[in-house]
């Protein structure tokens, strides 16, 4: 088929319109979906037409069936999970991403997009306080940028006792105990899994999640041979933060290798008001966190950060003869992830990261930390409402009395749709969560939020 600009050109035109009126209509359009997956199912469920249709015309016809069936995630009153929005500018920039249709893997080829991500690492090194010259590589989310960290950190662990894994795997290696706070995130067990580790050892952890730092010590003292730590910036529950100068020091004092899962949190450290509640973690080893969770970049875009570049590339690094790798030496984006072949996740990331500068990095994790703070303030005087957590960071977690209610007032809130806050249990409890992740997120939502749960609670007595 000839390449035809003005298919381009009235495919996209059509997109853009339908995404603009999308955007238009988050203000005041319900958070809910307004209809199941069923009857989206039924929507696009037709048989594949025998010949071609026009591009623009399958642009409206999938933004029109689409559009019952959408989430308003980008709404400012959308709280469910650890979502963000997306910045004007990185939500332009993934176009971008789209039309140039780079394979981001290798530096030769795609000299643009290598160097991009280069400075928007080097950028993020930056912001978040961590040791300059890191490897940073941009996978698919948090749970993949978990297992790069804990990649590299199992080659580092078992070369450093004679054990080259590249070479003779994992059947007969020495063991290796990987340490995890009892409140660690999920993601955190299935990157463990994928890398062959199974379960790992938990260590108590305090009323906030917390990992208790005695009780690592007791742990590391109790163990041999090679360990790896994990720590948390940012309890998915409360928003609190693991001790991190202290916890880093007892691991490294016996020989442990640190790995830090912040998928929301870490981004605490860019701001000189939150970042005390994270001294130490710039100590690790190394670091995974989501761009599409704080920053507001588009989906797909984790970050995995590690502080030793040998060691990413021994662990993650291939050669082959098709491979043309940049005559520097330099380590090349295909040796900081798992894939070989991905869009260049980087690009809204420096997109972001342009449009906000330093100031506008700390203003928006600071806002959003305020935000959470409100929500929780006005919540509380509400009668029968008792929030739980030290509302820290971007996380608010609360019940109204029996568990039976909570779920009651939870399922409430959903099937209303103007706001959309989840249901969780924590601490042996039924809550409603509430994650506060959206630049967009402003005054009024936190007050029409508020006015949702306790309309709410009338309609669940």
């Amino acid at each position: 088929m000839d390449i035809d600009p003005d298919d381009h050109r009235a495919a996209l035109a059509r997109a853009q319109a339908h995404a603009v009126a999308w955007i238009e209509s988050l203000p005041d359009r319900p958070v809910a979906p307004s209809q199941d997956v069923d009857a989206m199912t039924a929507a696009f469920g037709r048989p594949l037409p025998d010949g071609p249709t026009a591009a623009a015309d399958v642009v409206d016809e999938l933004a029109t069936l689409a559009e019952p069936g959408l989430m308003a995630m980008p709404s400012g009153r959308f709280f469910g999970w650890v979502i963000g929005g997306t910045l004007p500018a990185s939500m332009a920039a993934d176009w971008l991403v789209s039309a140039w249709d780079q394979n981001a893997a290798m530096r030769y080829p795609t000299p643009a997009t290598a160097a991009i991500e280069d400075v928007a690492g080097g950028w993020l090194l930056d912001v978040l306080g961590l040791p300059a010259g890191s490897d940073v590589g941009f996978t698919t989310g948090a749970t993949m940028a978990n297992w790069t960290g804990l990649a590299a950190a199992r080659a580092a662990v078992l070369d450093a006792v004679g054990w080259d894994v590249n070479v003779a795997g994992l059947i007969g290696a020495p063991p290796v105990t990987v340490l995890v706070g009892a409140e660690r995130h999920t993601s955190l067990d299935l990157a463990l899994r994928y890398l062959g580790f199974g379960a790992p050892t938990l260590v108590d952890a305090d009323d906030q999640g917390r990992i208790l730092v005695p009780a690592l010590r007791a742990h590391l003292e109790s163990v041999e041979g090679p360990v790896i730590v994990c720590l948390q910036a940012g309890n998915l529950h409360s928003g609190a933060f693991d001790p991190m100068r202290e916890a880093v020091a007892v691991a490294h004092d016996h020989g442990a290798w640190v790995h830090v899962d912040g998928a929301f949190g870490l981004w605490a450290a860019a701001s000189p008001t939150l970042r005390p509640m994270l001294d130490g973690v710039e100590t690790a080893d190394s670091w995974a966190t989501d761009a599409h969770k704080t920053l507001n970049v588009p989906y797909d875009c984790g970050l995995a950060i590690v502080a030793r570049p040998s060691v990413t590339r021994a662990a993650l690094g291939t050669q082959t003869a098709y491979l043309i790798r940049d005559p520097s030496d330099a380590s090349e984006p295909f040796d900081l992830v798992p894939e070989m072949s991905r869009r260049a996740r980087g690009v809204p990331v420096w997109a972001a990261l342009r449009q906000l500068g330093r100031s506008g990095v700390v203003d928006l994790v600071e806002r959003l930390v305020a935000n959470a703070q409100a929500l929780a303030a006005g919540l509380s005087r509400l009668p029968g409402v008792a929030v739980l957590n030290d509302v820290v960071f971007t996380q608010v977690c609360l019940t109204f009395g029996s568990d039976e209610h909570t779920r009651a007032v939870t399922q409430e809130l959903i099937r209303e749709g103007a706001v959309w806050m989840s249901g969780s249990h924590w601490q042996g409890r039924d809550v409603l969560r509430i994650s506060v992740s959206n630049w967009s997120t402003d005054d009024d939502d936190v007050a029409f939020s508020i006015a949702a749960v306790e309309r709410a609670m009338a309609a669940a007595t």
